[in-house]
């Protein structure tokens, strides 16, 4: 047992690390807003979660953030982006995680990541119309349109919060959901005989 623990947190501390340098590879997409940008971040906080739970997964989203914040930092200095990054990272994982540990199997993994995605996207939208963009607005002492101004849109046609997160941040959620979910169903066939070797049974 104690063994097992010990394994685990190693594990976990390791994929939080990859999480992390991951995050550094980002890139943006056509005729999206500048700032939203693609990464596979929530990969090894996936990989986690469906070895250890749900828990873990979360633990993963979080070192990875809290290390990008204290290297990195941001125009706030209040960890905003790195907040909604974990939220959006940990919906995902959780709901993967909920999902895939009652039908472990490709169909099962496929299901939760498309599941998590939706959700992940639906809350997200929430947030950012509630508690994200209105805190980057407090912090930085401007108006909500002026944070938007300075978000860079690539729409000019983008003239709202509302206009934003509907046609920008949601889609652009779910692209960054289902490209996640591509990438991770060779990467967990390749992971099947380690995840055995380290405890995980999955069935096929």
């Amino acid at each position: 047992m104690r063994q097992t623990s010990t394994q685990q947190l190693i594990s976990t501390a390791l994929l939080g690390s990859i999480a992390f340098i991951i995050y550094y590879i980002a890139f943006p997409l056509p005729l999206f807003p500048q700032f939203l940008t693609i990464d596979f971040s929530d990969l090894p906080a996936v990989i986690g979660a469906i070895m250890y739970g749900p828990v873990a997964g979360i633990t993963i989203e979080a070192l990875k953030n809290i290390l990008h914040w204290l290297a990195k930092g941001n125009v706030t200095g209040v960890p905003i982006g790195e907040f909604a990054n974990f939220l959006a990272g940990s919906i995902l994982v959780v709901v993967t995680s909920f999902i895939y540990r009652r039908k472990q199997n490709k169909t099962g993994l496929v299901l939760g990541l498309i599941t998590g995605t939706l959700l992940m996207a639906v809350a997200m939208a929430v947030a950012n119309y509630y508690f994200i963009f209105p805190g980057y607005a407090m912090f930085l002492g401007v108006t909500i349109e002026q944070s938007i101004n300075l978000a860079h849109t690539a729409n000019s046609s983008i003239h709202s919060l509302m206009t934003l997160i509907v046609y920008g941040v949601t889609p652009f959620n779910i692209i960054k959901g289902l490209l996640l979910a591509l990438i991770m169903m060779p990467v967990y066939l390749r992971l099947q005989d380690k995840m055995k070797k380290w405890g995980h049974r999955p069935r096929f």
